[in-house]
């Protein structure tokens, strides 16, 4: 990493303190001047911020927790994930760098793009359409769900690139094949969604089975891109972002190929996401001279306590919140499996005596879903929990 890009760390952190008060504290309180960063390893005397962390600075003081470096005025966007943590649009165009994924995998001028990430309240769908646009891809914004609609779409069209999940691929694939014949499907190029476990050779079935090349970006709404796929093992480190994998704990650096928890610095600093740990585990596979992270490996897992469900992070808070809004009940569990390749989230209820355990079902589902944006699978009365037990727990690669 040259030292120019410390330099306009320096520089972009300075100002931002100036203009973002939570920022400015949270210098402070760890005695740490940005216009001093000539390095990693000054840039690496700041306290890793959790994204949990945020997610209370935030509680305390809505929307942004006092970490906005801008005017409002200047915000196109503001995005909602699950939490609800509410981050501004970031400047740039282009999905924020999504476009070299676009064009690192051929696609652009005479691509029909079917984008099927959704479009409300979360930047995927409008990042990956602003990205595929610059890459000079024709985009249909399909959004979530509408299996049969969107089949008849990809035949009618002649859509030839797809970005979805891993699982809403294959059911969108074999809709077409099933119900239009193989000779319809004309699809060359899949932009997935990471999962973790035997993904890749998930990939390489998909591959075979469905002659389509498929790629991937590893990127979160905090931040835009941090890497994206070239062709090559992992993910190659945007440009513009300083990526360590540090020990989640004690926020060191973990030497080369160890696993831990990545930290990104964003070179802008409109929204000051400067070590920010996003909670994701992976290893270098390269890295530059200074130490930081040239290429990324395929994401490990989770760190904190958040579990990812249908690419959606579900944090312990929204089952606090479930329980709150739900008459009747006084404690609940998530319990998260992965079964036929499908990931489910079933929601156990104990009931305080003489509640209504249909009303306390169909109350807690709705409460569930408008927090957390998906569907429970089940929501189900149990007699009790065992004390002390997580809010949510990740049973997917057991």
């Amino acid at each position: 990493m040259s030292a120019s890009i410390y330099k306009d760390i320096a520089q972009a952190y300075a100002s931002a303190a100036e203009k973002a008060p939570g920022l400015k504290a949270r210098f402070a309180a760890a005695g740490f001047d940005p216009a001093a960063v000539t390095s990693l390893s000054d840039l690496s005397r700041l306290p890793v911020m959790k994204k949990e962390e945020l997610l209370k600075i935030q509680r305390d003081n809505p929307p942004f927790g006092g970490f906005l470096a801008s005017d409002l005025k200047d915000i196109g966007r503001i995005y909602v994930s699950p939490g609800p943590i509410f981050e501004p649009s970031l400047p740039g165009a282009a999905g924020h760098g999504l476009d070299m994924l676009f064009k690192q995998a051929g696609v652009g001028s005479g691509d029909i793009l079917l984008n099927t990430w959704m479009y409300h309240l979360v930047p995927a769908g409008l990042l990956f359409d602003e990205a595929a646009q610059a890459a000079g891809a024709t985009v249909i914004p399909g959004g979530v769900g509408n299996t049969e609609l969107q089949a008849q779409i990809i035949v009618e069209t002649g859509v030839t690139a797809i970005c979805a999940s891993t699982a809403f691929f294959l059911t969108l694939a074999d809709r077409v094949i099933e119900t239009y014949g193989r000779d319809a499907w004309k699809v060359k190029t899949a932009f997935l969604g990471g999962e973790m476990g035997d993904w890749m050779a998930k990939r390489r079935r998909i591959e075979a089975d469905y002659g389509v090349s498929t790629w991937a970006a590893y990127a979160t709404a905090d931040l835009g891109l941090v890497g994206y796929e070239d062709g090559g093992e992992g993910y190659v480190v945007h440009p513009d972002r300083v990526v360590q994998i540090c020990d989640p704990v004690s926020g060191e650096q973990m030497p080369h190929g160890e696993p831990g928890e990545i930290v990104v610095t964003a070179r802008h600093a409109t929204w000051p996401m400067i070590r920010f740990g996003t909670g994701d585990s992976a290893r270098a596979l390269e890295s530059n001279e200074d130490g930081s992270v040239r290429r990324l490996s395929a994401l490990q897992g989770r760190v904190g306590a958040a579990v990812k469900v249908r690419e959606i992070f579900i944090y312990p808070r929204v089952i606090e919140e479930v329980v709150i809004a739900t008459p009747g009940v006084r404690a609940a569990q998530a319990v998260v499996t992965r079964e036929n390749d499908r990931e489910m989230i079933r929601l156990s209820l104990v009931l305080d005596e003489g509640a209504d355990a249909a009303a306390a079902e169909a109350a807690a589902a709705e409460a569930f879903n408008l927090r957390s944006r998906i569907r429970a699978d089940a929501v189900n009365v149990v007699a009790d929990l065992p004390e002390q037990a997580e809010l949510i727990v990740n049973r997917k690669d057991r």
